[in-house]
């Protein structure tokens, strides 16, 4: 029979009332028996063992100008600091105090830190029944606590095959643009784009204040809220502090994606931070209040630095708020702030891509063969081009692996899937199913792609290349352009919409977007036009106007340009061969094109000789060059800058001449 060394099973003699064979241990030590292959554990209770789980970090930020190697805080003073500024951001304007803080997760006692801050000055009116309790902050919590906060609290929350965490949004499933709003005071008045074609619609400081106190309120009563502390742009010499101050894990989870990620040093050293966002999108405003069309409210205020949400769920409205923040604070700095994918080649080449929806910006600013920068947001300064967030923020709808394999196989834990649905049972998610809505969506961190560059930064662009899907056939597959005319296809931000890009388009429809941007910029276009123009000169950069739709015929006639002309369209201007081609003009629009593209057919360069019908073609041409001139009207008479120079007339001579 076999031993096991301390123990042997006897035979023979050492049989068991029962039949069976006695199991007979070797005495050691006295006698008594041991089991002497584990020792016990260092735990009294079950509380004591879990919290042996978890391993806390130590203090690694080196004290700027001071000569001890680390940090000299102890770990209370320093978590002391962190709830005193949280708890200023969170003040109440009427009663001037903050709340009583507390670290830790309510509902886990042993990892409460017992240390508490209440910011106070003396109150303005009687004390409040949240003035009374503690809220507790969940302080830049990992994607695997935020994991366990939104399963185990937020209904719709589960975890996906390939471990993303799905959640819903609530009734709101897009961005609210009608009920986004910027307080107009001394600051603002004379530096916004206000009026006709401005998507900046105003509001008094009075009623932003009105929406901060409810929502403070709001999150003041909360047992518990979540606490991002993150930054703006790879540039690190124009990086800017966020805070965002939420009640979903679902929200902080997308943030941390979308936002640069600090490190635990640039954590403890973090400060008082340049913008916060008030989250309390659970929670309605009131309409009642002045301004108030919905229940609905996203409010800027830029001389309080400050951004509430109120009554809307959907996470994109944090993200966009930001990059509409962005495009204020940068051109201050003379730097431009740019609705474009970014990619750069082994040679350090950088291009710029600007395209609405539906225009093909994320298939071609994703090559295997160049970097990512970024695939959203960028900034355009002295150093160069920088990103400004840590994340993408890609649309999920039809998604597949053999057309999307980047972001199909960034779809992983940590990933955010916004309103996507999936198999109740094996949690494979069906990207073609819009029960929820089409505009399902993924937020991971950029390092999920392979091929990114990190840090995400580069040298000044190369190329500038704007694309538009125009559907009515009549723009060539590709134009160099000059910088007046770049000007003023940037200010322009023409795409063309088609049946099955929204409801109800039969035929094609032309939609511009100022600076391919138009929601989120905050400035009038041409002073984003202008910077770009400068910035394109001083650093020797092309514009090219690459239209990724028909050819042959408008919609419903013609076909779409093959994705394989368009690529080799694109690496003809990465590699500088597009340069050195031959070029004419075209008539009415005036556009540069080239009477030869490597791997292109040369009868589809100029639109005219692919059309059967030679009137129906100049038809089609005088009405797109209308819906140019009559969309251009919004900007003729804007001044750029304090003087008296108006719009130029090169950059008029640049559109469409009849």
């Amino acid at each position: 029979m076999a031993s096991n060394g301390n123990g042997s099973v006897a035979n023979g003699n050492g049989t068991a009332k029962n039949g069976l064979a006695k199991i007979q241990t070797q005495k050691k030590h006295n006698g008594i028996c041991h089991d002497d292959s584990v020792p016990t554990v260092k735990a009294q209770t079950i509380d004591e063992l879990h919290s042996l789980q978890r391993k806390r970090s130590a203090p690694t930020t080196p004290v700027t100008g001071s000569q001890a190697p680390f940090a000299t805080l102890s770990e209370e003073d320093r978590h002391k600091q962190q709830l005193q500024s949280i708890s200023a951001s969170l003040a109440s304007l009427t009663r001037e105090t903050g709340p009583q803080l507390v670290k830790g997760d309510p509902a886990r006692k042993a990892d409460t830190k017992v240390t508490h801050v209440h910011h106070h000055v003396i109150p303005t009116i009687a004390v409040s029944d949240s003035a009374l309790k503690f809220t507790h902050v969940l302080y830049n919590l990992s994607p695997a606590e935020l994991y366990e906060q939104a399963i185990k609290y937020e209904k719709g929350s589960f975890i996906t095959a390939t471990g993303a965490l799905a959640t819903l949004s609530g009734a709101k499933t897009g961005r609210s643009p009608r009920d986004k709003r910027v307080v107009k005071d001394d600051l603002t008045e004379n530096e916004l784009w206000w009026g006709k074609g401005s998507p900046n619609i105003e509001m008094d400081e009075h009623t932003f204040m009105v929406n901060r106190e409810r929502a403070v309120d709001y999150l003041n009563s909360l047992d518990k809220v979540f606490v991002n502390d993150q930054f703006l742009n790879w540039d690190p010499e124009n990086r800017i502090k966020v805070r965002i101050v939420s009640a979903r894990a679902y929200h902080s989870l997308f943030m941390h994606n979308m936002c640069i990620r600090p490190t635990p040093e640039e954590l403890e050293n973090f400060g008082t931070p340049d913008f916060t966002i008030y989250n309390a999108g659970q929670f309605p405003c009131n309409r009642y209040t002045h301004y108030m069309t919905s229940s609905t409210s996203i409010d800027l205020n830029l001389s309080r630095k400050e951004m509430v949400i109120l009554g809307t769920q959907y996470a994109g409205e944090m993200k966009k708020g930001l990059f509409s923040v962005m495009h204020y604070l940068m051109p201050r700095r003379q730097i431009l702030s740019l609705h474009s994918g970014c990619n750069m080649g082994k040679n350090g080449d950088v291009a710029l891509f600007f395209g609405l929806s539906g225009t093909g910006k994320t298939t071609l600013s994703t090559d295997h063969n160049r970097y990512l920068i970024g695939d959203d947001e960028h900034c355009w300064g002295e150093n160069g081009v920088s990103n400004i967030e840590g994340g993408c923020y890609a649309k999920c709808i039809d998604l597949s692996r053999e057309k999307e394999p980047d972001i199909w196989n960034a779809i992983r834990f940590g990933t955010v899937l916004e309103n996507v649905v999936f198999d109740e049972h094996d949690r494979d998610v069906d990207y073609s199913d819009k029960s929820v809505t089409e505009n399902t969506r993924a937020a991971y961190p950029i390092e999920y792609i392979p091929n990114a560059k990190l840090p995400c930064v580069g040298p000044h662009p190369k190329n500038v290349i704007l694309l538009a899907c125009d559907a009515f056939g009549v723009l060539p597959p590709v134009s160099k352009l000059n910088l007046a005319q770049t000007m003023y296809h940037f200010i322009s931000g023409y795409t063309a919409l088609v049946a099955g890009t929204e409801d109800g388009i039969k035929e094609p429809q032309a939609t511009f977007s100022a600076c391919f941007g138009a929601a989120f910029i905050m400035l009038h276009p041409t002073k984003y036009a202008a910077m770009l123009a400068e910035k394109m000169q001083k650093h020797g950069a092309t514009g090219w106007l690459v239209n990724t739709g028909w050819s042959a015929g408008s919609y419903g006639q013609g076909s779409r340009i093959k994705l394989q002309y368009t690529r080799k369209i694109i690496d003809a201007i990465h590699s500088g061969s597009l340069l050195n081609a031959e070029y004419k003009k075209t008539e009415i629009f005036g556009l540069e094109i080239p009477t030869e593209v490597e791997g292109v057919p040369s009868e589809i360069l100029d639109p005219v000789n692919t059309w059967s019908n030679k009137k129906a073609y100049k038809e089609t041409l005088l009405k797109l060059a209308g819906l140019f001139k009559n969309n251009f009207e919004t900007f003729t008479s804007h001044k750029i800058g304090k003087g008296n120079n108006n719009l130029t007339e090169e950059i008029l001579a640049a559109g469409p001449i009849f």
